[in-house]
């Protein structure tokens, strides 16, 4: 069986399978990577570092959709 972390997505306690990237939990809420800020235990994390970088018990994440508008 496979374990599972507890990080906090946007100040929302939430389960997340251990070793998911932040890539696999932006698919995972649905939010397009290239359209999304992250910022990561208080650091803002480059789009290119999503698919590495995995989450671990107790991080927090926040992320910023971007939206465009007129």
């Amino acid at each position: 069986m496979a374990s599972n972390v507890t990080i906090v997505l946007n100040g929302e306690p939430r389960g997340a399978p251990a070793g998911e990237t932040l890539l696999a939990l932006l698919e995972t809420i649905g939010v397009a990577p290239g359209r999304a800020a992250v910022e990561l235990n208080g650091r803002v994390v480059r789009r290119d570092d999503y698919p590495r970088l995995a989450l671990r018990d107790n991080d927090r994440v926040e992320v910023v959709q971007l939206v465009g508008g007129g």
